[in-house]
């Protein structure tokens, strides 16, 4: 096999798929399954599906469209560019918006195909990412109405990805508001409330998740088995679904401090380094055009990373549990940053696992 490698084991992802659904479920609550990490692929979102996803989402087009077999509905799950809302329209049942320009040319468009295109309205609740803000709402929603190629059928919100923020029962109850007062004014049917992403998921564990709270966007959660506001792994998910994992190109005793006068890295950064005397080096064959270097680490808690550059991984195995030799594999462990750049690199090799292990085996029934 060739490496770098990842290993994406598809009964694992079932198996997180299924746990979330469940547990989301007796909220009231379904979930929009996020492809992005996994590029769309057609096999990985079906294995979702069958473990009882009910819709997936996407931000890139280009995934959507290799969805396109599955039966259950899509979300464009980033604001669509005006170049883009024809296909939009085609692949996808739904989009997230929050600009009346962008909504305009989707309601032309839809009824030049002769369809109506559904709307979720994002609503700023302080994250700073897309949104309209609160006092903006009527004024956009008169428009949103009166455009017959479209129909507003949900309120979105997004927390954690742009400005951290941790979305809280109070935040989410204007959600809520917006609803009902939308629905008496109007006299209109909003199905949908979509109440972030995993930065939400804790909100069902403390019981303070607002009962109208219907929707939520999951990726981290079914790939890694996290969630994000308290970095740890969710009881009872997997947290290795996908397995990174590269070969030893190197092995060498080196001072930990370079030597000589330094400058700024391949990257514009000037490194900053530890004297910790004579340290035992790896190199593994894969760099920062694979991965993300903060999003990693070793499974061997003994055996940390040193730095990058674009094409070489350098390890401190000093202390290492095994006695590492070149040609040796490694197996690191990856946050969902790291994933999502392993998985876009063309140079790290994907492998797909369809059989449980053995000695796993029990609890995938």
């Amino acid at each position: 096999m060739t490496y770098p490698k990842l290993e994406i084991h598809l009964p694992k992802l079932h198996h997180n798929a299924k746990m979330l659904v469940e547990m989301c479920r007796k909220k009231g609550i379904e979930i929009v399954a996020v492809t992005k990490v996994f590029l769309g692929d057609p096999e990985i979102a079906r294995t979702l599906v069958e473990a009882g996803i009910p819709m997936l989402a996407d931000s890139r087009i280009s995934n959507i469209k290799k969805l396109k077999e599955i039966p259950v509905p899509k979300m464009m799950l980033r604001i669509p560019m005006l170049s883009e809302i024809e296909e939009v329209i085609e692949y996808a049942d739904i989009s997230i918006n929050s600009e009346i320009e962008v909504m305009e040319r989707i309601s032309q468009t839809a009824l030049k195909k002769g369809c109506q295109h559904q709307v979720i309205l994002m609503i700023d609740l302080g994250d700073l990412r897309e949104g309209i803000w609160e006092d903006e709402a009527d004024e956009i929603i008169e428009k949103i109405i009166a455009l017959r190629g479209i129909r507003l059928v949900g309120l979105g919100a997004n927390f954690g990805c742009y400005g951290g923020v941790i979305p809280e029962k109070h935040t989410l109850e204007k959600l809520v508001e917006m609803k009902k007062r939308i629905e008496q004014r109007y006299g209109i049917q909003i199905l949908y409330l979509s109440g972030g992403n995993s930065n939400s998921l804790h909100l069902i564990w403390e019981n303070q998740m607002p009962e109208e709270i219907n929707q939520l966007r999951l990726g981290e959660p079914i790939v890694l088995g996290k969630e994000d506001v308290y970095d740890k792994t969710i009881e009872g998910l997997y947290d290795d679904a996908f397995c990174l994992f590269g070969e030893i190109v190197e092995i060498k005793t080196k001072p930990s401090v370079p030597i000589g006068k330094r400058g700024v890295d391949a990257f514009g950064h000037i490194p900053q380094f530890v004297e910790k005397g004579m340290r035992k080096r790896a190199i593994l064959a894969l760099g920062r055009q694979d991965i993300l270097l903060d999003g990693i680490k070793p499974k061997d808690a003994n055996v940390t990373v040193l730095g990058a550059s674009s094409d070489h991984l350098i390890l401190d195995i000093t202390d290492a549990q095994e006695a590492y030799r070149v040609g040796d594999i490694v197996e690191l462990k990856m946050n969902y940053g790291a994933l999502l750049a392993a998985m876009t690199s063309a140079y790290v090799a994907k492998e797909i696992i369809r059989q449980p292990d053995k000695k796993e085996k029990g609890k995938f029934q």
